[in-house]
Formats: C-alpha cells, sequence, structure tokens
C-alpha cells in the first residue's frame, strides 16, 4: 500500500548522478540525557536516530532547503536546495560567491532519508533562477524558459504529486510554480503565479491540499514601502489556474514577518507560524496564528521560540499521531537545529529538543521536516561545522518524536 506522507507540500528534485563529489555520512547518535539535561549541557537529545549528510561537495555552497521544498512518500523522499560556489565573508555572511551562478537541485532518498542521491532538474520545467536571483547572483548557462500562464486544471491530489513555488527577489516581485506526477522525475513549468491584485509576492513552499483542484497557499508580499514582509492566505480552486487573495495574517510592522509554515489542524482550522524580526528587539523570533474559519481570518496564538538568533525560518509538520512538531535553528552561539512538539494544536509548546549542537556559525539551518511512513522525522537543513570543512552542506537528522515529551 503506498503511504503519501503528508499534505503540506515543501520542496523539490530531480535527474542526473554527480555522486563522486556527493558524500552520505550516517552517524549513530546516542545520549542518556532528558531533554531538560540535553538543552543545558548541550547534549543531542536520545531522540536522536542519525546525523546524514545528503550533499556535500569541495567549492561549493549548498544551501537554504526553507525556500525550496520537502516531499514525502512512504519511505521515499524529495528535496529541493540551492547550490552555488564558495566564498569566504567571513562568519556574519552567507559564504557564498555572488558573482557565479546559482542552480536548484533535488535531494532524492529512497530509504527514509539514510542515504541520497542529487538530481539536476534544470531544463526540464522545474523552477530555475532568472536574472538576479535572491542573493544578487545571475543565472545559470541553463536555458531559462520563459513564465507562462496555468491554463490546466493541476490534479492537486496525484498519488505521486508535488509542487514548488519560489520567487526571484525577496523584497517581492514575480513568483513561479512547477509541479510534477512523477515525484518529481518530470516537471510541468515554470509558471507564473499571479500577483492577486498587484502584490509583490515572495513565495516560498507552504501548500495544502484540500481537493484535487483545491488548495490554501500561504505567502509572503512586500509591505506597502516595498520592503519584505507581510504573510498572506490565499487559495486556489480550479487547480492552480487562478488564486485568490483571503486575508493577512497579520498588519504589517516595522521590521518583517515572512516565511510561513502552516498544516490543517480541521476542515475550518489551520495554523500557521512565521518568521519575524522587529529592529528595535534586536532579535529575532517565531510567531503562531490560527485561522477557525479556514482562513477568512486570523488571530494571534503565542511565540513558541522567543529567540532564534539571527533569526531561523521555521518548519512546521503534524505528525501521525495528532501532534504538532515545530523545527527550527538557533543562529547564534552555540548554532543548534532544534525542535518542539505541541500536543493541543500549538496553544503550548514542549521543551525544545536538541537535534544538532556542532554548528560552526550563524551560516546554517532553514529547515524542513516531514514524517516518513516510518514514523521517523526527518529534518534536512544546511549546515557548516570546523570539522568538515569550510563549505557548507545539506544535512538531516532523523529522530524519533515517539521519544519525546510534548508537554510544557
Amino acid at each position: 500500500m503506498r503511504v503519501h506522507c503528508h499534505p503540506t507540500l515543501s520542496v523539490v528534485l530531480n535527474h542526473s548522478a554527480f555522486m563522486a563529489c556527493c558524500m552520505t555520512v550516517v552517524l549513530q547518535i546516542g545520549s542518556q540525557r532528558c531533554s531538560a539535561q540535553a538543552a543545558a549541557e548541550n547534549k543531542i537529545h536520545p531522540a536522536v536516530v542519525q546525523q546524514v549528510v545528503v550533499y556535500r561537495e569541495p567549492g561549493r555552497f549548498a544551501g537554504w532547503p526553507a525556500n525550496h521544498g520537502f516531499w514525502c512518500w512512504g519511505e521515499e523522499l524529495l528535496l529541493g536546495f540551492s547550490r552555488g560556489y564558495h566564498f569566504n565573508h567571513g562568519n556574519a555572511m552567507h559564504n557564498i560567491d555572488r558573482n557565479k551562478p546559482e542552480d536548484f537541485l533535488l535531494a532524492r532518498s529512497l530509504d527514509g532519508g539514510v542515504t541520497w542521491t542529487t538530481e539536476f532538474p534544470n531544463q526540464q520545467g522545474y523552477l530555475i533562477p532568472r536574472g538576479k536571483s535572491l542573493h544578487g547572483i545571475e543565472h545559470s548557462d541553463a536555458a531559462v524558459p520563459a513564465l507562462r500562464s496555468c491554463t490546466k486544471p493541476v490534479e492537486l491530489t496525484h498519488p505521486d504529486f508535488a509542487m514548488a513555488l519560489r520567487m526571484d527577489d525577496k523584497d517581492g516581485g514575480q513568483s513561479e510554480f512547477s509541479y510534477s506526477y512523477d515525484r518529481g522525475h518530470v516537471w510541468s513549468g515554470p509558471f507564473a503565479l499571479p500577483s492577486m491584485g498587484g502584490l509583490k509576492i515572495a513565495a516560498r513552499t507552504d501548500m495544502i491540499i484540500d481537493s484535487a483542484s483545491s488548495a490554501t497557499v500561504m505567502l509572503t508580499a512586500a509591505k506597502s514601502n516595498g520592503l519584505e514582509g507581510r504573510v498572506f492566505c490565499a487559495r486556489t480552486d480550479d487547480g492552480c489556474q487562478t488564486f485568490q487573495f483571503l486575508s493577512w495574517v497579520h498588519d504589517e510592522i516595522a521590521g518583517y514577518e515572512i516565511m510561513p509554515s502552516t498544516v490543517r489542524i480541521s476542515s475550518n482550522h489551520l495554523l500557521t507560524i512565521t518568521r519575524v524580526r522587529e529592529p528595535d528587539m534586536g532579535k529575532s523570533y517565531l510567531e503562531a496564528y490560527r485561522s477557525l474559519d479556514n482562513g477568512i481570518t486570523w488571530s494571534y496564538l503565542n511565540r513558541p521560540v522567543a529567540d532564534t538568533g539571527e533569526g531561523s525560518p521555521p518548519a512546521v509538520l503534524r505528525l501521525i499521531d495528532g501532534r504538532i512538531c515545530l523545527t527550527y535553528a538557533y543562529r547564534a552561539a552555540p548554532f543548534q537545529m532544534l525542535a518542539r512538539l505541541s500536543g493541543d494544536d500549538g496553544q503550548t509548546w514542549g521543551k525544545p529538543i536538541l537535534l544538532r549542537t556542532d554548528g560552526g556559525g550563524r551560516d546554517m539551518g532553514y529547515p524542513r521536516s516531514i514524517q516518513t511512513a516510518s514514523g521517523h522525522v526527518v529534518t534536512a537543513y544546511y549546515f557548516w561545522d570546523t570539522v568538515a570543512g569550510p563549505e557548507r552542506y545539506i544535512a538531516a537528522t532523523i529522530w524519533d518524536p515517539n521519544k519525546v515529551e510534548s508537554k510544557p
């Protein structure tokens, strides 16, 4: 029986093998400490099963899974990420060479995240950086197809469906999407995402499938001053041929509120968590909101994480047992990957779960998480440490949520 793990779409991957430079490392991790002691002593939580290298290549920068997506079909996983060239800008900046091309790649696992192969989806309908991409990098030499309108209904409930949404400019501009009916091997697109009333949209994949032709999409738009960002809810009811603006999640703020990650609790109940930074507070944090009328209106719920250091997008997942799983990075010393669980639909959150502790600096994080058919959660992110070398690489932590309390 096929198991389609999670209704919230998140990332992409495709074609060809480049395995000489892509090394898979599996480390068995153990600890004998409870979560409170682990956090205090900077030890990995005993729920962690394995640490895995998804993609690492000498001289290359690999990063930002949160800007792409993550899908699961039983134990088959598909992850999207960016690849550029390594350049040492110092510990306070992304170490990517902004004068060289950036590509969008995919990584696939057939064994629940233990081993991975890299695929190259360029020129196959998948998203390609066009013009100046998010970080000011010119697109690669691959032919860049013109964006077009989607004029044929997309079958959103196809059992092997995947869809990716992406922006060209973090401050809001043209966004696009591509979709696949064969688990990301062949893609249709890219298609232009409508502006929905003139909004400058910075799309990332945060999509909940509601029916064969309907989906709820959470997006970020530029604020009235043209800067990022403000989160809103949209919906398609005709298989992605058109999208309708539904509601703003929150008022504009002086800083930014971006990168929502959303789960459906019931037919009318949605929970979204956003990445927030306010200049006067001097730190970044995560905010939770809920809608009890299927996205028409939103209300503030709580602040699941009061400090994420440099700032981290959330990755929210509804587990098989109904609990809500939140994963994120702490992008300040000691540079950690963490998780928290909620057993009451996000109203309260359990203690932080330490997934990874050996980060080399703030150039890390941006996670995506899924739950496989085995029940394990796979949290993928980009990382660097002082042992593996200077290059940023894609890593994953495989962990067992059944070994974690969700009580505060």
